[in-house]
Protein backbone atom coordinates (compact mmCIF):
# COMPACT_ATOMS: atom_id res chain seq x y z
CA UNK A 1 0.00 0.00 0.00
CA UNK A 2 1.61 3.53 -1.14
CA UNK A 3 0.08 5.39 1.84
CA UNK A 4 1.22 5.00 5.34
CA UNK A 5 -0.24 6.52 8.57
CA UNK A 6 0.05 10.14 9.43
CA UNK A 7 0.45 10.67 5.21
CA UNK A 8 -1.69 14.24 4.55
CA UNK A 9 -3.88 13.75 1.30
CA UNK A 10 -6.46 15.04 -0.63
CA UNK A 11 -10.07 14.22 -1.27
CA UNK A 12 -10.52 13.65 -4.67
CA UNK A 13 -14.54 14.43 -5.01
CA UNK A 14 -14.13 17.55 -3.20
CA UNK A 15 -10.56 19.17 -2.79
CA UNK A 16 -9.92 19.12 0.68
CA UNK A 17 -6.98 17.83 2.34
CA UNK A 18 -6.96 15.42 4.98
CA UNK A 19 -4.74 12.88 7.38
CA UNK A 20 -4.95 9.36 6.70
CA UNK A 21 -5.28 8.25 10.72
CA UNK A 22 -6.26 4.05 10.62
CA UNK A 23 -7.11 1.58 8.03
CA UNK A 24 -9.47 -0.77 7.26
CA UNK A 25 -8.24 -3.11 4.54
CA UNK A 26 -6.49 -2.91 1.52
CA UNK A 27 -8.54 -0.63 -0.57
CA UNK A 28 -10.33 2.04 2.41
CA UNK A 29 -8.64 4.40 4.82
CA UNK A 30 -10.10 6.02 7.37
CA UNK A 31 -9.19 9.84 7.10
CA UNK A 32 -9.33 12.97 9.20
CA UNK A 33 -10.67 16.12 8.10
CA UNK A 34 -10.49 19.35 10.69
CA UNK A 35 -11.59 17.37 13.03
CA UNK A 36 -14.30 14.54 11.35
CA UNK A 37 -13.40 11.13 10.63
CA UNK A 38 -14.61 9.04 7.88
CA UNK A 39 -13.70 6.08 5.50
CA UNK A 40 -12.60 6.51 1.89
CA UNK A 41 -11.43 4.19 -0.91
CA UNK A 42 -7.92 4.92 -1.78
CA UNK A 43 -8.47 5.38 -5.56
CA UNK A 44 -10.49 8.36 -4.15
CA UNK A 45 -7.48 9.90 -2.44
CA UNK A 46 -4.23 11.21 -3.46
CA UNK A 47 -1.18 12.68 -2.40
CA UNK A 48 -1.70 17.01 -2.26
CA UNK A 49 1.57 17.41 -4.23
CA UNK A 50 0.61 15.31 -7.69
CA UNK A 51 -2.37 18.50 -7.44
CA UNK A 52 0.13 21.21 -7.22
CA UNK A 53 2.40 19.56 -10.29
CA UNK A 54 -0.63 19.20 -12.23
CA UNK A 55 -2.55 22.49 -11.43
CA UNK A 56 -1.92 24.92 -13.67
CA UNK A 57 0.33 28.15 -12.70
CA UNK A 58 -1.07 31.67 -13.32
CA UNK A 59 1.41 34.18 -14.34
CA UNK A 60 1.43 37.62 -11.90
CA UNK A 61 -0.41 39.10 -14.83
CA UNK A 62 -3.18 37.03 -15.04
CA UNK A 63 -3.72 37.37 -11.37
CA UNK A 64 -6.85 38.99 -10.41
CA UNK A 65 -7.07 41.82 -7.60
CA UNK A 66 -9.04 40.04 -4.68
CA UNK A 67 -12.62 41.98 -3.66
CA UNK A 68 -15.24 41.38 -1.22
CA UNK A 69 -17.13 40.42 -4.47
CA UNK A 70 -14.92 37.86 -5.55
CA UNK A 71 -14.35 35.61 -2.00
CA UNK A 72 -16.60 32.72 -2.46
CA UNK A 73 -18.39 32.45 0.89
CA UNK A 74 -17.76 28.95 2.36
CA UNK A 75 -19.85 25.96 2.02
CA UNK A 76 -20.56 23.12 4.56
CA UNK A 77 -19.85 19.90 3.09
CA UNK A 78 -21.53 17.02 3.96
CA UNK A 79 -19.42 14.06 4.73
CA UNK A 80 -22.39 11.77 4.20
CA UNK A 81 -24.81 11.68 1.25
CA UNK A 82 -27.79 11.89 3.33
CA UNK A 83 -30.82 14.03 3.50
CA UNK A 84 -32.24 15.92 6.12
CA UNK A 85 -33.31 14.49 9.21
CA UNK A 86 -31.02 11.75 11.69
CA UNK A 87 -29.62 9.09 10.27
CA UNK A 88 -27.97 5.56 11.97
CA UNK A 89 -24.58 5.43 9.17
CA UNK A 90 -23.38 1.55 9.11
CA UNK A 91 -19.82 1.12 8.21
CA UNK A 92 -18.43 -2.94 7.35
CA UNK A 93 -14.84 -3.60 7.97
CA UNK A 94 -14.14 -6.42 5.96
CA UNK A 95 -11.64 -9.25 6.77
CA UNK A 96 -10.27 -12.06 4.41
CA UNK A 97 -11.26 -15.64 4.89
CA UNK A 98 -9.67 -19.15 4.02
CA UNK A 99 -10.48 -18.73 0.21
CA UNK A 100 -8.83 -14.96 0.56
CA UNK A 101 -12.33 -13.75 -0.14
CA UNK A 102 -13.59 -10.16 1.77
CA UNK A 103 -16.14 -11.03 4.28
CA UNK A 104 -17.70 -8.36 7.01
CA UNK A 105 -16.18 -8.55 10.26
CA UNK A 106 -18.33 -6.09 11.96
CA UNK A 107 -19.74 -2.90 11.75
CA UNK A 108 -18.79 0.94 12.90
CA UNK A 109 -22.09 2.48 13.21
CA UNK A 110 -22.01 6.53 13.25
CA UNK A 111 -24.76 8.70 13.91
CA UNK A 112 -25.45 11.59 11.17
CA UNK A 113 -27.24 15.05 12.10
CA UNK A 114 -28.22 16.52 9.14
CA UNK A 115 -30.76 18.89 11.24
CA UNK A 116 -30.33 22.69 12.64
CA UNK A 117 -30.36 21.98 16.05
CA UNK A 118 -27.98 20.29 19.04
CA UNK A 119 -29.47 17.22 20.18
CA UNK A 120 -29.32 14.97 22.93
CA UNK A 121 -29.40 11.11 22.86
CA UNK A 122 -29.72 7.96 24.96
CA UNK A 123 -29.16 4.86 23.31
CA UNK A 124 -29.44 1.45 24.22
CA UNK A 125 -28.47 -1.69 22.56
CA UNK A 126 -30.67 -4.93 23.11
CA UNK A 127 -30.61 -8.67 23.11
CA UNK A 128 -33.76 -9.55 23.72
CA UNK A 129 -34.21 -8.41 27.28
CA UNK A 130 -30.44 -8.15 28.08
CA UNK A 131 -28.46 -4.38 27.98
CA UNK A 132 -25.13 -4.86 25.70
CA UNK A 133 -24.29 -1.68 25.37
CA UNK A 134 -24.89 2.22 26.64
CA UNK A 135 -24.55 5.69 25.55
CA UNK A 136 -25.33 9.11 26.74
CA UNK A 137 -23.83 11.75 24.49
CA UNK A 138 -24.87 14.73 22.23
CA UNK A 139 -24.10 15.16 18.71
CA UNK A 140 -23.75 19.07 17.05
CA UNK A 141 -25.83 20.17 14.17
CA UNK A 142 -24.95 19.20 11.07
CA UNK A 143 -22.59 16.84 12.40
CA UNK A 144 -21.77 13.27 12.89
CA UNK A 145 -20.27 10.93 16.03
CA UNK A 146 -19.11 7.35 16.61
CA UNK A 147 -21.40 4.85 17.98
CA UNK A 148 -19.75 1.95 18.53
CA UNK A 149 -18.90 -1.62 16.60
CA UNK A 150 -21.39 -4.41 15.78
CA UNK A 151 -19.97 -7.83 15.15
CA UNK A 152 -21.92 -9.18 12.17
CA UNK A 153 -22.27 -12.97 13.20
CA UNK A 154 -24.37 -10.93 16.17
CA UNK A 155 -27.01 -9.54 13.64
CA UNK A 156 -28.68 -13.05 13.96
CA UNK A 157 -29.27 -12.61 17.35
CA UNK A 158 -32.16 -10.43 17.16
CA UNK A 159 -30.58 -6.85 18.54
CA UNK A 160 -32.72 -3.64 18.83
CA UNK A 161 -31.23 -0.56 18.68
CA UNK A 162 -33.39 2.34 21.04
CA UNK A 163 -32.70 5.90 20.11
CA UNK A 164 -34.31 8.67 22.63
CA UNK A 165 -33.33 11.65 21.47
CA UNK A 166 -33.87 15.60 23.00
CA UNK A 167 -33.33 19.13 21.79
CA UNK A 168 -30.27 20.04 23.47
CA UNK A 169 -32.05 24.14 23.46
CA UNK A 170 -35.81 23.30 23.91
CA UNK A 171 -37.89 24.81 21.40
CA UNK A 172 -41.52 25.86 22.49
CA UNK A 173 -42.88 24.98 18.98
CA UNK A 174 -40.75 21.65 19.10
CA UNK A 175 -41.83 18.42 21.00
CA UNK A 176 -38.97 18.17 23.68
CA UNK A 177 -38.42 14.21 23.25
CA UNK A 178 -38.43 11.82 20.24
CA UNK A 179 -37.54 8.23 20.40
CA UNK A 180 -36.92 5.54 17.59
CA UNK A 181 -36.35 1.94 17.67
CA UNK A 182 -34.69 -0.29 14.75
CA UNK A 183 -34.22 -3.67 14.80
CA UNK A 184 -31.39 -5.04 11.87
CA UNK A 185 -32.67 -7.61 9.44
CA UNK A 186 -29.64 -9.92 8.69
CA UNK A 187 -30.99 -10.77 5.67
CA UNK A 188 -31.73 -7.27 4.36
CA UNK A 189 -28.52 -6.20 6.10
CA UNK A 190 -26.43 -8.44 4.04
CA UNK A 191 -28.14 -7.15 0.69
CA UNK A 192 -27.39 -3.72 1.85
CA UNK A 193 -23.79 -4.68 2.00
CA UNK A 194 -23.81 -6.10 -1.25
CA UNK A 195 -25.38 -3.24 -3.04
CA UNK A 196 -23.21 -1.01 -1.45
CA UNK A 197 -19.82 -2.69 -2.91
CA UNK A 198 -20.99 -2.86 -6.45
CA UNK A 199 -22.13 1.05 -6.30
CA UNK A 200 -17.72 1.54 -4.74
CA UNK A 201 -19.46 3.03 -1.92
CA UNK A 202 -18.19 2.65 2.27
CA UNK A 203 -21.40 3.03 4.01
CA UNK A 204 -25.35 2.63 3.83
CA UNK A 205 -27.62 4.21 5.57
CA UNK A 206 -30.92 3.90 7.98
CA UNK A 207 -32.96 7.38 9.02
CA UNK A 208 -34.00 7.38 12.11
CA UNK A 209 -35.75 10.67 12.19
CA UNK A 210 -37.00 12.63 9.20
CA UNK A 211 -38.31 15.83 11.32
CA UNK A 212 -38.56 16.81 14.44
CA UNK A 213 -41.95 16.18 14.98
CA UNK A 214 -43.88 19.58 16.61
CA UNK A 215 -45.37 20.41 19.85
CA UNK A 216 -48.34 18.77 20.84
CA UNK A 217 -51.61 21.02 22.95
CA UNK A 218 -51.30 18.68 25.71
CA UNK A 219 -54.41 18.02 27.60
CA UNK A 220 -55.26 18.88 31.41
CA UNK A 221 -54.02 15.37 33.06
CA UNK A 222 -56.00 15.93 36.49
CA UNK A 223 -59.26 13.47 36.77
CA UNK A 224 -61.25 15.70 38.22
CA UNK A 225 -60.78 18.46 36.11
CA UNK A 226 -61.32 15.74 32.64
CA UNK A 227 -64.39 14.71 34.01
CA UNK A 228 -65.93 17.81 34.21
CA UNK A 229 -65.32 18.95 31.38
CA UNK A 230 -66.77 15.63 29.33
CA UNK A 231 -63.93 13.11 29.19
CA UNK A 232 -64.56 9.78 30.62
CA UNK A 233 -61.79 8.98 32.56
CA UNK A 234 -62.09 6.02 34.77
CA UNK A 235 -60.38 2.58 36.55
CA UNK A 236 -59.50 -0.22 34.53
CA UNK A 237 -62.42 -2.72 34.77
CA UNK A 238 -61.01 -5.98 36.49
CA UNK A 239 -63.31 -8.65 35.49
CA UNK A 240 -63.42 -8.64 31.58
CA UNK A 241 -66.78 -6.55 30.88
CA UNK A 242 -66.25 -4.12 27.60
CA UNK A 243 -64.38 -1.58 28.70
CA UNK A 244 -65.53 2.02 29.38
CA UNK A 245 -64.47 4.92 26.78
CA UNK A 246 -61.12 6.92 27.83
CA UNK A 247 -58.66 9.19 26.65
CA UNK A 248 -56.62 8.35 29.28
CA UNK A 249 -55.46 4.65 30.68
CA UNK A 250 -53.48 3.69 33.34
CA UNK A 251 -51.50 0.47 32.90
CA UNK A 252 -49.80 0.29 36.32
CA UNK A 253 -49.83 -3.33 37.47
CA UNK A 254 -51.99 -2.60 40.69
CA UNK A 255 -54.73 -0.99 38.59
CA UNK A 256 -55.40 -4.00 36.92
CA UNK A 257 -55.37 -7.03 38.99
CA UNK A 258 -56.04 -7.48 42.87
CA UNK A 259 -53.68 -10.07 43.18
CA UNK A 260 -50.94 -8.79 40.84
CA UNK A 261 -48.14 -9.43 43.59
CA UNK A 262 -48.66 -13.34 42.62
CA UNK A 263 -48.42 -12.65 38.72
CA UNK A 264 -45.40 -13.93 37.12
CA UNK A 265 -43.41 -10.91 35.19
CA UNK A 266 -44.23 -12.45 31.61
CA UNK A 267 -48.26 -12.42 32.67
CA UNK A 268 -48.07 -8.70 34.31
CA UNK A 269 -46.89 -7.95 31.04
CA UNK A 270 -49.21 -10.08 28.98
CA UNK A 271 -51.83 -8.13 30.62
CA UNK A 272 -51.08 -5.08 29.96
CA UNK A 273 -50.86 -5.28 26.46
CA UNK A 274 -54.08 -7.15 26.25
CA UNK A 275 -55.64 -4.35 28.15
CA UNK A 276 -53.73 -1.65 26.01
CA UNK A 277 -55.02 -3.19 23.25
CA UNK A 278 -58.55 -3.52 24.35
CA UNK A 279 -59.00 0.28 24.95
CA UNK A 280 -56.82 0.87 21.81
CA UNK A 281 -59.63 -0.79 19.56
CA UNK A 282 -62.26 1.15 21.54
CA UNK A 283 -60.64 4.75 20.55
CA UNK A 284 -60.22 3.83 17.19
CA UNK A 285 -63.79 2.08 16.93
CA UNK A 286 -65.24 5.49 18.61
CA UNK A 287 -62.61 8.18 15.91
CA UNK A 288 -61.32 9.02 19.52
CA UNK A 289 -58.59 12.14 18.17
CA UNK A 290 -55.94 10.67 20.68
CA UNK A 291 -55.13 8.45 23.60
CA UNK A 292 -52.39 8.50 26.66
CA UNK A 293 -51.24 5.61 27.75
CA UNK A 294 -49.87 5.32 31.04
CA UNK A 295 -47.26 2.94 31.59
CA UNK A 296 -44.77 4.47 33.62
CA UNK A 297 -40.90 4.12 33.54
CA UNK A 298 -39.35 1.15 34.95
CA UNK A 299 -37.22 -0.78 32.82
CA UNK A 300 -39.19 0.53 29.50
CA UNK A 301 -39.88 -2.90 28.44
CA UNK A 302 -43.40 -1.93 28.22
CA UNK A 303 -43.44 1.14 26.74
CA UNK A 304 -41.21 -0.33 23.93
CA UNK A 305 -44.07 -3.18 23.69
CA UNK A 306 -46.68 -0.69 23.24
CA UNK A 307 -44.25 2.17 20.56
CA UNK A 308 -43.09 -1.87 18.37
CA UNK A 309 -47.20 -2.60 18.25
CA UNK A 310 -48.11 1.56 17.59
CA UNK A 311 -45.49 1.58 14.48
CA UNK A 312 -47.28 -1.18 12.70
CA UNK A 313 -50.99 -0.33 12.89
CA UNK A 314 -52.38 1.90 9.93
CA UNK A 315 -54.68 4.27 12.31
CA UNK A 316 -52.26 5.59 13.92
CA UNK A 317 -50.74 9.23 12.73
CA UNK A 318 -48.03 9.37 15.14
CA UNK A 319 -46.99 9.45 19.04
CA UNK A 320 -44.53 10.64 21.44
CA UNK A 321 -43.29 10.35 24.65
CA UNK A 322 -41.98 13.55 25.70
CA UNK A 323 -42.43 15.34 29.05
CA UNK A 324 -45.33 15.52 30.54
CA UNK A 325 -45.31 17.33 34.80
CA UNK A 326 -47.84 14.81 35.91
CA UNK A 327 -45.97 11.67 34.25
CA UNK A 328 -42.17 12.47 33.53
CA UNK A 329 -41.49 10.11 30.39
CA UNK A 330 -44.03 7.96 32.02
CA UNK A 331 -46.63 8.14 29.51
CA UNK A 332 -47.14 8.13 25.34
CA UNK A 333 -49.37 10.00 23.34
CA UNK A 334 -51.01 8.71 20.32
CA UNK A 335 -52.55 10.86 17.82
CA UNK A 336 -55.04 9.00 15.18
CA UNK A 337 -55.57 9.78 11.55
CA UNK A 338 -59.33 8.71 10.51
Amino acid sequence: MKYQLGDKVILIHSGEEGTIVDFINKKMVMVDVNGVTFPVYTDQVDFPYFKQFSARKETPLSKKPLTVESVKKEKNTRKYPVGEGIWLVWMPVFDKDVFDDDIVEYFRLYLVNQTNDDILFHYRLLYGAEKDFELKNEIASLGDLYVHDIPFERLNDSPKLVFEFSLKKPDRKKAGHFEAVYKPNPKKIFRQVQEMRMQNLAHFYHQLLQEWPEKQVEPDLDYIKLGQAGFKVSRQDRHGSIPPLRTVVDLHIEKLADDWKQLSPASMLDLQLRTFEKHYEQAVLHHQPSLIIVHGVGTGRLRDEIHDMLRHKKEVKSFVNQYHPSFGYGATEIYFQH
